[in-house]
Order: structure tokens, then C-alpha cells, then sequence
């Protein structure tokens, strides 16, 4: 406690205010129910702004007493999805590894990747879900198996209460959640159940889409909307049309994600 007031004295004020949160929040969290984010998806190329997503979830969740977030998870999709501006698996695999070396927190799943086939991403959950139950019941994870070890964090082999996994996506995937083409009621409500952790665009108005979807509104507790109040337009889509007319992407991905670009002549 000493040593806590006496950094207080030699701090700004508004440093102090960030401290006094920061203590605040270390405190509340040791007694926090565990969460583990996963986000799916093409990731071709990676974004800052899609590392910036878990941040942004974890804050809100901490800032709340929600949660303490343990981990995160990114599951790029497999190839055979065949979406526009795909390139290959092992690329974004690459990409993917290149971008995280920044975060102590967030790790990467080539599970997804690895099958011979596309999954739904109902699947991809199931299967990682199961991976964390089965890992914090073992002792320090023997058993848990390789294929798998590397992106459970490690406080999860700490845990004595069971740790929720929640998917984390943005606006506009949640609103083709009303495309019956692309899902079907069983498989909403499965996602539903695991939670979704939707993070939303300023000026949009993703709550009146979850009143309007039957379903949707059914599930409205399990789904935490969060918005992001930095006006952001970047995607892959962007970055992939600024590489193809050879403009500068920089700061808008990572600097080794941009040279490997380079070196593998992806996207032009």
C-alpha cells in the first residue's frame, strides 16, 4: 500500500487517474470469470484492425468486471472456402504468425487450415471449446496434445472454474446472420449459445438488427454488441486494392507482413 500511494505522489494527474483504474482492475479481475475470444475468417491479408478487435473487446470486458479475458484466439479459414482474394493457406498462415509476434496474448490456430475440407464455423468453436475444457481439467495440460497446445494461454492450466469461448466478429458479419443461404436457424442459435461478441461501427445500428431477427432477439443477453468509436474503414479488401495499384499500405499492416507481400509478389 505504501509503495502504491507513493507513485501515486510522483504522477500527472491524469497518469495518476490510469494508474488508480489500472490497480483497480488488476484487483477485480483475479475474482473474474475467464474468457477465452476466438475470431474466424479469411485474414488475407492480416489488419491492424484485426488485432485491434480483441483489444478492444478485452478492454470493454475488463473496464465492465465482466471478464478477465485469458486468451485469444485467430482461425484462418481454409482455402476451400474460395473467397475473392484468397491466396493460399500457408501465406496467410505466414502473414498471420508475422503480425501476432506483436501480442503476448493472442495466438494462432491453423486447426482450421489443416482440414481437408471447409468447416462451419459452428464446428471450429465446437472444437476449440473442447480443446480448452479438456486442457483445464489436465494437469498442466499433459495429454492435451500438440496440434492444439500452442494456443491454449497458459493461465487457462490455472483455472479452477470452467472458461467460456465466445466469438468475436464485426458488425457486418452479424448482419449476414440474416441470410438464410449462408446459415441456417440451428446454426445461429449454436453460436448464440456460445456468445457473440459483435464488434460495431460508429453511427451503425446493430442493436435494432438483433430486435428486428426473431431469433436474434431470442439470444439478445448472449450477445454482447461493443462499439468502436474509432472511425475505421480498413479491410483486406482495402489493402488488397491499394497493394494491386501498387500504392502504400503502410501502417495499415504490419511492416514484416508488409515485406513478405512483397518478397511472395501476393495480391498484385
Amino acid at each position: 500500500i505504501v509503495i502504491f500511494f507513493n507513485r501515486l505522489i510522483y504522477l500527472q494527474p491524469k497518469k495518476r487517474q490510469i494508474f488508480i483504474l489500472e490497480y483497480k482492475m488488476s484487483k477485480q479481475n483475479n475474482f473474474l470469470p475467464r474468457l477465452i475470444l476466438i475470431a474466424c475468417g479469411s485474414y488475407s491479408p492480416p489488419t491492424s484492425m484485426h488485432l485491434r478487435m480483441f483489444e478492444i473487446a478485452r478492454n470493454h470486458f475488463m473496464e465492465r468486471g465482466m471478464f478477465r479475458v485469458i486468451g485469444g484466439i485467430i482461425s484462418p479459414v481454409h482455402d476451400e472456402q474460395h473467397k475473392q482474394g484468397l491466396v493460399g493457406g500457408e501465406h496467410r498462415l505466414a502473414m498471420l504468425k508475422l503480425a501476432l509476434r506483436s501480442s503476448n496474448w493472442i495466438r494462432l490456430s491453423d486447426w482450421e487450415l489443416r482440414q481437408t475440407q471447409w468447416t462451419p464455423t459452428v464446428d471450429v468453436l465446437k472444437y476449440h471449446k473442447h480443446c480448452i475444457e479438456y486442457a483445464a481439467k489436465t494437469e498442466r495440460g499433459e495429454g492435451s496434445g500438440a496440434d492444439y497446445a500452442k494456443w491454449l494461454p497458459a493461465e487457462l492450466y490455472a483455472c479452477t472454474a470452467d472458461v467460456q469461448l465466445r466469438f468475436l466478429l464485426g458488425g457486418d458479419l452479424l448482419e449476414t446472420l440474416a441470410d438464410t443461404k449462408l446459415w441456417s436457424n440451428e446454426e445461429i442459435e449454436s453460436l448464440c449459445n456460445y456468445g457473440l461478441v459483435v464488434l460495431t461501427r460508429f453511427g451503425s445500428k446493430p442493436d435494432k438488427f438483433v430486435f428486428e431477427s426473431d431469433i436474434l432477439s431470442k439470444y439478445c443477453r448472449n450477445i454482447e454488441l461493443i462499439t468502436n468509436w474509432t472511425t475505421n474503414n480498413l479491410s483486406s479488401t482495402l489493402v488488397r486494392r491499394l497493394l494491386r495499384r501498387g500504392q502504400s499500405v503502410k501502417y495499415l499492416i504490419d511492416d514484416d507482413v508488409i515485406e513478405y507481400i512483397n518478397k511472395h509478389n501476393l495480391y498484385r
